[in-house]
Order: structure tokens, then sequence, then C-alpha cells
């Protein structure tokens, strides 16, 4: 295998490296052990041909590369096997992905590959084994497997689609031209019929010619880039460029396929993947640092060994102050996935200057929006959302401009600088309690039945 080395790191010793999870990694809570689930990238679209594969494979490479010491699993659920093409050691193909829809743990199923990579094989057969578009979620919950998976799929929404999107924490879309672009709703759609969180999909402009113009001397990503947004998406900073020199790395005399990293690094590609892998690694430290999950014993735990717990506030947003032992109104950054609690005092200090604060019941969701054209600064307004405890909603106010306090609960909510904040969503339990109240068992079980109600109707607008 040709090495290299990205930031001093040796990636053509990666696979020497012993891997911490083969990957059972076990969290203790009190005398009970509870499994660690992977933090699940999908990379989807109902349109061939647009890079995913080549997207799915080199990011695996450039996150091992980037983070010598965190667990990557690859597997496909596409039948043109170049997952194993990339990343089986010799002639060992290793477990096959249908494992996961057979009950068999995902850690028993992923074999050590190139690039210190673990995958599992393709299978030319896969047949769904029900309707169940959670069946992935679940086996994924049980499966022990740490670190990030990465999902590559079938360009159209199958079985196999619909539940790696549910299952996912995070969806990459790569899209070329328009028809792709106009076919990322149907993904949303997924999401959100499978109950999951739309905000987790991110759009990313993939085979770019940069020779190319259009009209009034337009390039091809400002065009998608701008279509995508004024749609309502997020989108990546970066881009995927359309390179001879990498379409070439699959098409060679021998049935390899080789990574960016190794045989392409005098690419413009290079960088973008480099650019894409940080974007990715931010999501995970962000989303997945502090993965809270319910035990069966009522109580709640959390997986520490992603990072530093940054996902789970231990002050209000709003004041600053402690809120753990406090308890107040459970808040949840549809971004970031950030959540916490929010004091009662500061709450009615939010909206002392609405007319909504006179319709506020004892059930329901706040929801807070920010909208704009662009990254969000001084001037950026936002609407102030009451929906009752059936996921209804019951008034809207639009809150003019956001300063001071404002400012202030939003930065806090969402973990990052108010100036960076674009198209934020953060929802607001009228209920008050601790914050273990919303974090397990009934108390967690109705508020993510009510956020996903409210998401629907708030996409339904």
């Amino acid at each position: 295998m040709d090495g290299g080395t990205i930031d001093g790191c040796d990636v053509g010793a990666i696979h020497e490296l012993p891997l911490r999870a083969g990957g059972h990694e076990i969290r203790p809570y009190g005398e009970r052990m509870e499994p660690v689930s992977p933090f699940v990238i999908t990379v989807a679209s109902e349109k061939g041909g647009v890079g995913k594969t080549t997207i799915a494979t080199n990011l695996a490479v450039y996150l091992k590369a980037l983070r010598e010491d965190l667990p990557v699993t690859i597997a496909s659920f596409d039948n043109h096997f170049s997952v194993d093409s990339m990343f089986a050691i010799g002639r060992r193909r290793g477990a096959s992905v249908a494992g996961l829809f057979a009950g068999v743990p995902a850690a028993e199923l992923a074999s050590m590959g190139e690039y210190g990579v673990q995958f599992l094989a393709s299978d030319r057969s896969l047949s769904p084994p029900d309707d169940d578009p959670h069946h992935l979620r679940r086996a994924l919950d049980r499966s022990a497997l740490s670190g990030i998976l990465i999902l590559d799929t079938r360009p159209i929404l199958d079985y196999f689609t619909r539940n790696a999107l549910v299952a996912a924490d995070l969806v990459l879309a790569p899209v070329k031209d328009r028809p792709s672009l106009v076919n990322a709703a149907s993904l949303q759609s997924a999401i959100l019929e499978g109950a999951g969180d739309p905000a987790r999909m991110w759009l990313i402009p993939s085979l770019i010619d940069a020779r190319l113009r259009l009209r009034d001397n337009l390039g091809l990503r400002e065009f998608l880039v701008f279509s995508a947004r004024e749609r309502g998406y997020q989108v990546v900073e970066t881009c995927i460029a359309k390179s001879p020199k990498v379409e070439g790395l699959a098409t060679n005399l021998t049935s390899r396929v080789y990574p960016v990293l190794t045989h392409a690094r005098s690419t413009a590609v290079h960088r973008q993947f480099r650019e894409l892998a940080d974007f990715v690694l931010q999501r995970f430290d962000a989303a997945g640092t502090m993965r809270v999950r319910p035990t069966s014993s009522g109580g709640w735990t959390s997986d520490s060994s992603l990072g530093k717990p940054r996902r789970l506030a231990a002050e209000c947003p709003a004041c600053g102050k402690g809120t753990l032992r406090e308890g107040g109104h459970f808040f949840f950054d549809q971004r970031s996935r950030r959540r916490g609690v929010l004091h009662p005092r500061c709450l009615r200090a939010l909206l002392r200057e609405t007319e909504l604060k006179t319709l506020m019941a004892q059930e329901g969701i706040l929801a807070f929006t920010l909208r704009g054209s662009g990254l969000l600064g001084p001037e950026a307004d936002g609407i102030l959302s009451l929906y009752d405890g059936a996921g209804e909603e019951i008034a809207s106010e639009r809150m003019g401009a956001m300063e001071g306090l404002y400012e202030d609960f939003w930065s806090g909510a969402a973990g990052r600088p108010f100036a960076e904040l674009y198209r934020e969503t953060l929802l607001v339990s009228l209920e008050a309690g601790l914050v273990e109240h919303f974090l397990a068992g009934e108390g967690r079980a109705r508020f993510a039945e009510l956020r996903q109600r409210v998401l629907r109707e708030m996409s339904a607008r």
C-alpha cells in the first residue's frame, strides 16, 4: 500500500495501529454495562453519478488520517463493491453487511481494512427482512460499535436507503446539478417520515467543473449553493471538484480502488476532502460528544468516549448559571443537537415583550427560529411560534432584531457565536423539570414525539 502524510500523520502505517473497538467498547452505569453506538454518517442521493461512493470511501480515509485513535467503519448497501476494492486486505472480504439486518452486532461484522478503516463486505443479494425503517437504528444501538460509521447507499429510496437515512446522525447529500438538487427534497421527506431530524441533512456540491459558466458568468457551485439555500437547505462550505485524475483512481488494470489521499494529493480534491473531513469532525465533536442514552433501569448515562461533553449544556443558555441540579424548561437545538435546561425566570424574561406570554400552557413547545439571506449578524431577526401538546400551532410572532438577551440565549443554546448562526431552529418545552426527566423514560419519549410533530407542522408551512 502506498503511503502518505496529512498534518504529520503517516497514513501508510495507520492500518498497523491497534483499533479500540473491533468495536466492543462498553461504558459502566452503576452495576450495568451499556453499549456504545456509532455516530452514523449516511451519504445519499436519489440520483446516480453524483459521487456518493467517492465521497463515502475517501471521507473514511481522511477521517482516520486526521484522527488516528478514532474508530472509523464503512459499509455500502450498493452492489458495486467499491468499498471492498478499496479497503479489503488481500482477498479477505470479511462478513457481509447483510448481517446488520440479521441480528449480528456490527462490531462482530467489521473487519480491519487498509488505511486503518474497518469495513463490512458488500452483498450482491441484499433482501429486506421487514418493512421497518427503524430496523437499522435499533441494530446499531445494540451494536457495541464505537466511533464513526459511514453508510454508502443506493441511488434509490428503497428499504436500505430509508433505514440509513433514519439511522443517520449526519446525512451528506451530494448535488452536481439541478435534478440532484430537486431530488434532495425526497431525502428530507424520507427522514421526516421516519421521525428523523431533517436538520441532520447537509448538501455538498459534487463533481463541480470550475470551468463551466452559466448565464451571467455564474459558476455551477455558486448556482447550486444559492439555489439550495433558497430552498432552506444547509450546504457544506466546501465542494468536491471534478477531476480526471480522481476518476481514474477507480479505473485501472487492477481491481483496486485507490484513495485521493495517497494517489491524488496534487489535486484540489485533496484539499477539499480535508475540508470535508474537518466539517464532519466538527459535527461529530459537537453532536456526538455527549450522547445521552437511556438505560434499561430507567436512568441515563453518557458516552464520554466520544470527546468533551459539549452536547449537554450544564448552564442556562440565557444567564449562564448552572441548571443540572436546579431544573427548568428543556431546550433542544436542531442543528448542533445541543440540549439542556432554561431557567423559568429566563424564559419569562425572553417572552416579556411578546404577545405569546398570555397564551402559555402547561404542555407544548416554543419554537425559536432564525431566518436570513446570509450568515446572520446583529440585524438578524427571528420568529417565535407556540405549539400545543398535540404539536399544532397556536400562534406565531415576529421577534424583530436579535440583540442583548436574545443573542446570549441563542449563543448559549447553540454553543456557537451568534454571528455564525444561520437558519436555526431551537425548541423549548413548556413543561419544566430536572434534566434527567427529559433524557430518559417517559419524559424523553414524550418530548421526542412532540418535537417530531412540531417539525412536521413547521415543514408543512
